[in-house]
């Protein structure tokens, strides 16, 4: 691995607007600079790039990032690859990472991505000394070129084969990375045995997790890593790094369901194709796929689990959509998947079955729903139009849901007057944003303010001393990410844009990307930033001590109470905007 604080040096050195203007013009705005986004189709400027805190953000599809998350993003190179880029242009040499030589045996330590590093390694070297393996597959169509860019690996038979790299087999580093398993009495085990070896990447391109295949018969056919600190099911796409730059090219990305179907369309030339990691897709999934280009496919087999799978797919994508982009589903024949497929057909007759068949998300939903709810009665058409109401609700795209709801109204045979009339949802047209400019400034909350004065100074770390939270909010959770992410680099005096590299992402992304908006926005000047801080958090902690003073009265009268904690209720009740008196 490379070091973080040579990452943060580099950062530090490096000017991204100098890394941004090499691929797309820059102009000047006030502090910033702005462009068309590349990431997404725009007329009007809304991609922004900060010189002060050296990170872009664009107001209209959310893309953020530093120069090394702009050069993974827009020229599809992997996270070390940008590193070494940057470094490059910077005249620095990029140290040695970690586990690229040796046994292994200094690597069983509490760092799982360098665990999971030399694990994927040992895979890597053992599928070479497995005719088996790599009989199975060269049966499959794949290349030896192929299975490297994906870093395949076979995970031998044995109870134990990790041993050989992990001489420390007891390490608590390979359980928590899910590497090992330990028994009902005590015995440890690999996890991964006698299975073809997929490595999961992050979007730095580092190892997170495995997926691995039986070579015959055997349950389960798949088997994925457990849930860490690192890895979760719900947030990664398998493929994604390797698919950056064909996705760019293409302006799509081809969703399906597993990893043999993006190794083996890879083989055959369709480059931009991701899985989702045995689970269905999540709204964080599609969130993640919206920054990724115009048009997502997703692609399923035609069997009923198949379409379970697409009708799921779409119920998590509609509060995502944004108007401009396009999400289509195509269905295989009976029979087929991807892998197949492209096996079998070729990639060109792929290519037009995907131009061909493709239905649109609107045509998808409204013919499921019709074919739910058949328009041959007054009550088939009542019980579509009831049923659709909370889907158009969800449509994030106001022009989009406009269109829909005129269709639907028309498949019904009804007046958009009765239609108004029968359903509130059906009443409203499209839903119509002012210009960005224009918008009257939604309310921040505590976290959101307290958010965007960190991302903005880093150092303000200081004034933060509450506990971690367990609230599930998005909110919370944002900021529960960037203010873990300061207290384990306080040391370092972290800037804004080695603090965005840190804390990659995670739950609350949306609430990240609207503080960097703000932040953007308000251009506000530091001591701005530390008045308003200041005062965010001593409202924060004015809460908490009413809710602590709420939690000792909850049932018990003053009296009941302590003298302490007496005079703890006077003193909080007594506060300016303190709710109530003393009785």
């Amino acid at each position: 691995m490379i070091p973080d604080d040579f990452i943060q040096n580099l950062l530090g050195r490096v000017d991204i607007v100098d890394i941004v203007e090499r691929h797309l013009p820059l102009r000047k705005a006030g502090a910033n600079y702005v462009a068309c986004c590349p990431f997404h189709q725009e007329k009007t400027p809304s991609f922004t790039v900060s010189q002060s805190k050296q990170f872009y953000h664009c107001f209209g599809c959310g893309a953020h990032g530093t120069a090394i998350g702009f050069l993974m993003a827009h020229s599809g190179a992997s996270f070390v690859e940008a590193v070494e880029d940057l470094a490059g242009r910077m005249g620095m040499q990029v140290p040695q990472v970690a586990g690229t030589s040796g046994s292994g045996a200094a690597h069983a330590g509490p760092d799982l991505r360098e665990t999971l590093l030399v694990a994927a390694r040992f895979y890597k070297s053992r599928l070479k000394e497995s005719p088996r393996a790599v009989a199975y597959l060269r049966g499959r169509g794949l290349t030896g070129e192929i299975a490297a860019r994906f870093g395949i690996g076979y995970a031998p038979a044995g109870w134990q084969a990790l041993a050989e790299v992990f001489p420390e087999y007891d390490a608590p580093a390979l359980e928590a990375a899910g590497l090992v398993i330990v028994g009902d009495q005590g015995r440890r085990y690999d996890r991964f045995r006698d299975r073809i070896m997929f490595p999961i990447l992050d979007t730095r391109g580092e190892v997170i997790g495995f997926g691995g295949r039986v070579l015959d018969q055997g349950e389960p056919k798949y088997l994925n890593s457990p849930e860490t600190p690192i890895f979760s099911k719900g947030r990664e796409l398998y493929g994604l790094t390797q698919a950056r730059r064909a996705i760019r090219e293409a302006g799509r990305i081809l969703v399906v369901e597993g990893y043999m179907d993006v190794v083996a369309l890879a083989q055959f030339g369709v480059a931009y194709a991701v899985a989702t990691l045995g689970t269905s897709t999540t709204p964080v999934h599609a969130q993640k796929l919206f920054r990724q280009a115009e048009q997502i496919v997703f692609c399923f087999d035609g069997d009923a689990a198949g379409r379970k799978a697409a009708w799921r797919a779409l119920e998590n994508t509609l509060p995502s959509l944004v108007d401009g982009k396009n999400v289509a589903f195509l269905f295989l024949p009976e029979g087929e998947d991807p892998d197949t497929y492209v096996r079998t057909q070729g990639a060109e007759a792929f290519e037009q079955l995907l131009a061909r068949q493709s239905l649109p998300l609107s045509d998808y939903l409204l013919q499921e729903m019709a074919s739910r709810h058949p328009t041959v009665s007054s009550e088939g058409r009542a019980a579509l139009l009831k049923a659709a109401e909370p889907y158009l609700a969800q449509i994030g795209a106001p022009v989009l849901a406009g269109l829909l709801r005129r269709r639907l109204i028309e498949l019904v045979g009804l007046t958009p007057e009765d239609a108004a009339a029968m359903l509130p949802s059906l009443r409203a047209g499209p839903r119509r944003e002012a210009p960005a400019r224009a918008r009257p400034r939604a309310k921040v909350s505590l976290e959101l303010s307290v958010l965007k004065c960190l991302l903005a100074r880093p150092e303000l770390i200081s004034l933060c001393d509450w506990p971690p939270t367990e609230d599930p909010a998005p909110e919370a959770q944002a900021l529960a990410r960037v203010v873990q992410a300061l207290r384990e680099h306080v040391e370092a005096g972290p800037s804004t844009a080695a603090l965005l590299q840190w804390v990659g992402e995670g739950p609350g992304q949306n609430v990240l990307e609207r503080a960097l908006g703000l932040i953007q926005e308000e251009e506000l000047a530091p001591e701005a930033v530390e008045v308003e801080m200041r005062s965010s958090v001593a409202r924060y902690k004015e809460l908490d001590e009413e809710a602590a003073v709420a939690a000792l009265l909850k049932g018990r009268s003053l009296a009941s109470l302590s003298p302490a904690e007496q005079e703890r209720v006077r003193s909080s009740l007594a506060r300016p905007g303190a709710g109530g008196g003393a009785a």
